[in-house]
C-alpha cells in the first residue's frame, strides 16, 4: 500500500467565506473521486484544522501500490477536480509519498 498525503495552504488573499466555500469544493471534489479511480483504496480530505494548523487542506489517501498513484496522478477525473477546484486556488502545496 501507498500513502499518498498532501498539505495545502489557500491563497492569502482570499477572504474567510471565501476559504471556506474552496475547502468544501475540494473536499467534495477529491472525495468524490472514491471509486471512480483504479487501486484508489481510501480518500479522506481534512479542512478544519485547530489553530496551531499553518496548512488550510490535507488529502490523505491510500493506494494499492506506487503504479496506481502515478495513475491516480493523470486520471482524467482527478486532474479536472486538480485544475478546478484546488489550484487556482492554492498559494503552497507539501507532498509525502510513502509505502505502508
Amino acid at each position: 500500500m501507498v500513502k499518498h498525503i498532501i498539505l495545502w495552504q489557500l491563497k492569502p488573499e482570499l477572504s474567510a467565506a471565501e476559504k471556506a466555500e474552496i475547502k468544501a469544493g475540494i473536499k467534495a471534489g477529491l472525495e468524490g473521486l472514491a471509486g471512480q479511480i483504479p487501486g484508489l483504496v481510501d480518500i479522506h480530505v481534512q479542512t478544519e484544522g485547530l489553530p496551531s494548523s499553518n496548512a488550510d487542506v490535507m488529502l490523505d489517501s491510500t493506494f494499492t501500490n506506487e503504479a496506481s498513484l502515478k495513475g491516480y496522478s493523470v486520471h482524467s477525473a482527478h486532474v479536472a477536480v486538480a485544475d478546478g477546484k484546488v489550484r487556482p486556488y492554492t498559494a503552497n502545496r507539501v507532498c509525502l509519498d510513502f509505502e505502508v
